[in-house]
């Protein structure tokens, strides 16, 4: 009988040797000894994407380290299936200056026991940036929110801690910045807090807030809570289809905006002009963004844009680093060769939020 305690286990160990051992040493013929061709063949792109960038950007890799942490699985006789978090630690330097990026990708891995020994026969990863909570026809919103002609003053962020429903749901927005509620005119501009909106993307990369919902795709969701942390204000409407808000969930309904937790719809309403509140101007290149900015990506050069990110720190060229979700990310290159969904298409929108919000 197959060893169900040990046996597949050791194959997923010899599974993230090979993996590690490619990172190490920037060997992808240790790749040759993962039996899933496909996974094999992703790979070995995303390392030859990985390489040329570094050559080209003068980064070297100094340092890799890969660590498995098993999430549940099931096994029976003959057939095994397991859940892995791989936490990815790199170490790069440039210009002699070191830093570290980190990253959490999650894959199911399926195993068949056959001629006496445990084979993995299917590698696939699991909540990589491709994915996208993607409703489209809602991101006709209107270029000033409402703003225009001052019918919805925008809201002060706070945290209400006796929120009543959902846990998860502690966040309001607040009544108009002159303490009127909607429709008041008393709008005074606060500064964005880059600093804080890094510090709270810093904070809350690898583990979720409470105090917000957590979503299967969660990229959009974390990108708007880091902006919300730095002050910007929410423009709560009332229309998911329109405004930058959030309330969380009751009794079973979503109250949030697509622009805050949809990728193409945030791109959206970043892109359009408006006098005050969440606002930000597109840039030409990355080097021109600061701290707490947002870099969005259209994997396929359609326009349709399903992966954000917040800018955290910078190379000593000065090139941004990202955090993220919904692979947990931190000081992650922005360009995001490393990324499965990565092609040559990628096409990148760089905003730079407003000083004054």
């Amino acid at each position: 009988m197959p060893d169900l305690e040990h046996g597949w286990k050791q194959t997923m160990i010899d599974y993230v040797n090979a993996l590690n051992e490619a990172g190490v040493h920037g060997n992808i013929e240790a790749y040759r000894r993962i039996a899933d061709s496909e996974h094999r063949s992703r790979l070995a792109r995303r390392a030859l994407a990985v390489t040329r960038r570094d050559a080209r950007e003068r980064l070297r890799p100094i340092r890799s380290e890969m660590r498995a942490r098993l999430l549940r699985h099931t096994a029976s006789a003959k057939e095994a299936s397991a859940d892995v978090q791989i936490h990815l630690l790199r170490s790069y330097e440039q210009r002699s200056q070191p830093w570290l990026e980190e990253r959490l990708e999650k894959e199911r891995i399926r195993f068949f026991y056959a001629n006496g020994r445990w084979r993995i026969d299917r590698i696939e990863p699991l909540a990589g940036e491709l994915a996208a909570a993607a409703v489209y026809s809602y991101d006709a919103e209107p270029a000033e929110d409402g703003y225009g002609g001052r019918t919805i003053a925008p809201s002060v962020p706070f945290i209400n801690p006796n929120a009543q429903y959902a846990p998860r749901s502690r966040v309001y927005a607040g009544s108009g910045a002159a303490g009127e509620e909607w429709g008041g005119y008393g709008i005074r501009a606060a500064p964005y807090r880059r600093e804080a909106a890094a510090a709270y993307a810093e904070q809350w990369w690898d583990k979720p807030n409470p105090a917000y919902e957590e979503f299967e795709v969660n990229c959009t969701n974390y990108v708007s809570q880091g902006l919300f942390a730095g002050g910007a204000p929410m423009n709560y409407t009332g229309k998911r289809e329109s405004g930058w808000w959030y309330r969380g969930q009751s009794s079973g309904k979503e109250l949030w905006s697509f622009s805050w937790a949809v990728a193409n719809s945030l791109q959206r309403h970043l892109s359009l002009p408006r006098g005050y509140g969440l606002r930000a101007v597109a840039v030409n290149s990355p080097d021109q963004l600061m701290l707490g900015d947002v870099i969005c990506y259209d994997w396929d050069g359609n326009d349709q844009f399903r992966h954000n990110t917040i800018v955290t720190a910078f190379t000593p060229e000065g090139m941004p680093l990202v955090n993220a979700n919904t692979v947990p990310s931190r000081h992650r290159y922005w360009d995001y060769r490393d990324s499965y969904a990565w092609t040559e298409q990628t096409r990148y929108r760089f905003y730079h939020i407003a000083d004054h919000l």
